[in-house]
């Protein structure tokens, strides 16, 4: 595609980005088939090589307007097309760049702009947000039922291993897990304790910042990309392993801290050595099958084969490529994953976009929902945070994290259970 950008944007570090991805694009509209916004809308400026056009047209001096801002923020980012597009184009970070200047050219009401700043305020802060969530707790049976069902009930997570092995990995405590799922990363810390690994948490990290860097608070999100990397890089230094993610959400952002301070003199080499020790859970699960098959062989008599649906998040699949690997996994542990139809499209939670697009992400939710169903599993399962809750707000089915099971797998499987190895599907 050829540019010619407007000076206004031409010579800058987001002006010579952006120009570089849309260079790449050569408008074949493979994307237009995996696009979760076109397909429920058919309307060729919500997808990604409408979206494009918008955000050239816009660099290029084109007047900009509410319409504009309007389908662009209607992306999920959900980065489906970049895993069907043949060229390679890099639109996650295109839609980032296009969505902060259009911004800034036309502004927003004083609500949307009062909505987004809450969200920022709130949500990054665990002690914040732990305390709205008790209070909340508390006035439960005052809410309406609709608010309830929306609200989950605390889950105690059980026993966090002590630090006693020489194996140690780093894990991100997360924004609003510990206090919506605290179990989930409690459950990561025993499953890698099985296998001899000891996970820590950096008391001194934070939000990872993807939360403020969507909602074009790009200076905000770096400053808290820059507290996570300085939290962390000692213990990469004292031999820690890994970062553990258990939120695909974070990991995808953590993962490309060497892209976002690249131009950063002081952190971007920091930066990008964060990125390359950032692992999902998945993949040190993946690393240690050895362990996890012979600890299997040998559980107590207790669980019985689940069918289970696995939602594989768009942070996972698309943002981190990585597919196939908690089915492989989960196959391997003795539960029956059944097939998902549409399993490539978004379930519309999208960080804060089941807030800010209420509509748009509850036709999503009700789609992945009855594709997660097709083949009546007995429990939905995760990798992320977000997309748990919003998951769990469409159905009656359980839904949970992957890791709870192989938790659950590794203390109460059934004798005799095949030891099968791991073998991520294509």
């Amino acid at each position: 595609m050829q540019t010619q950008l407007a000076d206004f944007i031409k010579n800058t570090p987001d002006g010579q980005e952006a120009d570089r991805i849309l260079r790449t694009c050569v408008h074949c509209g493979f994307c237009l088939a995996t696009c979760p916004t076109y397909q429920l809308l058919g309307n060729e400026l919500d997808s990604p090589r409408g979206r494009i056009y918008l955000i050239k047209q816009m660099l290029e001096g084109e007047a900009v307007t509410q319409k504009t801002l309007l389908h662009l923020d209607r992306c999920l980012t959900c980065r489906a097309c970049e895993t069907t597009c043949p060229s390679g184009v890099q639109y996650g970070k295109l839609i980032d760049i296009g969505r902060g200047i259009a911004e800034k050219k036309i502004g927003r009401s004083w609500f949307a702009h009062l909505q987004r700043k809450a969200l920022r305020v709130l949500l990054p802060k665990p002690s914040l947000f732990a305390l709205l969530f008790k209070l909340g707790q508390l006035v439960r049976p005052l809410l309406p039922e609709s608010v309830q069902a929306n609200l989950p009930v605390p889950v105690a997570p059980g026993a966090w291993p002590a630090p006693r092995h020489a194996r140690k990995m780093l894990v991100l405590d997360g924004c609003v897990q510990p206090s919506l799922a605290p179990q989930i990363n409690a459950a990561a810390a025993r499953v890698l304790d099985s296998f001899g690994i000891s996970l820590v948490v950096a008391p001194q990290a934070g939000c990872c910042g993807a939360l403020a860097y969507h909602l074009n608070a790009h200076d905000e999100a770096l400053a808290a990309m820059r507290r996570n990397v300085d939290a962390w890089l000692p213990y990469l230094d004292q031999g820690v392993e890994a970062i553990v993610m258990t939120a695909s959400g974070c990991g995808v952002t953590v993962r490309e801290y060497g892209y976002y301070l690249r131009h950063d003199p002081a952190y971007a080499e920091k930066a990008r050595r964060i990125s390359d020790n950032t692992r999902d859970v998945s993949e040190i699960v993946l690393a240690e099958q050895d362990a996890l098959l012979k600890l299997l062989s040998n559980a107590k008599p207790e669980m019985r084969n689940a069918k289970l649906a696995v939602h594989t998040p768009c942070t996972l699949q698309h943002g981190q490529q990585i597919n196939g690997v908690l089915e492989a996994i989960l196959t391997a542990a003795g539960f029956e994953v059944v097939d998902t139809p549409d399993r490539h499209l978004c379930c519309g939670a999208a960080g804060t976009y089941s807030i800010l697009q209420p509509e748009l992400s509850q036709q999503l939710l009700k789609n992945k929902v009855a594709a997660l169903e097709t083949n009546q599993p007995e429990r939905i399962v995760t990798a992320n945070i977000g997309c748990l809750l919003h998951l769990r707000s469409g159905t009656q089915r359980p839904v949970s994290h992957w890791i709870e099971l192989i938790d659950a797998a590794l203390t109460r499987a059934e004798a005799g259970l095949p030891v099968r190895p791991i073998v991520p599907a294509d």
